[in-house]
């Protein structure tokens, strides 16, 4: 969480606490550069909303549609979910409560990263795929 704290604190983006309304987790008011979240969040539903409201702020987003939602997910999928981490725990189990527990996520969150995020192909996972030479950020091959 720590992490978070300082890197919103880098973009000049307060974090605060507050009691919200029940069917909201979180936003973020970019006309005061902060991000609020629900006080009664478990630790890694916390680390997952700052995360996914950072994204709005990277994107510069100033309302909720379907894809300003699709950037903050994956944009905190892959700032909070290390593709090596990732693949050394799925080797250890591969249940995605296990994943979301040691990675410090929701499980929401992962499994948007599964589907969104990683590539399968004959036994290979693929992170941030695109065409042409070094087309991956990360390539993990399983036995």
């Amino acid at each position: 969480m720590l992490e978070l704290v300082r890197f919103a604190a880098s973009l000049g983006i307060e974090l605060h606490a507050s009691h919200l309304p029940e069917d909201v987790l979180g936003y973020y008011s970019p006309d005061e550069s902060r991000i609020y979240f629900d006080l009664q969040l478990t630790p890694n539903e916390r680390r997952t909303t700052i995360a996914h409201e950072l994204g709005h702020a990277h994107y510069g987003h100033r309302c909720d549609t379907s894809r300003n939602e699709l950037q903050a997910d994956k944009y905190a999928a892959t700032l909070l979910i290390n593709p090596a981490e990732y693949a050394d725990l799925e080797t250890i189990n591969p249940d995605r409560h296990f994943l979301a527990d040691e990675l410090a996520v929701t499980v929401e969150l992962l499994e948007f990263y599964e589907r969104h995020c990683l590539t399968r192909l004959r036994g290979v996972t693929y992170t941030r795929a695109r065409h042409g030479i070094h087309q991956w950020a990360h390539r993990v091959e399983y036995a």
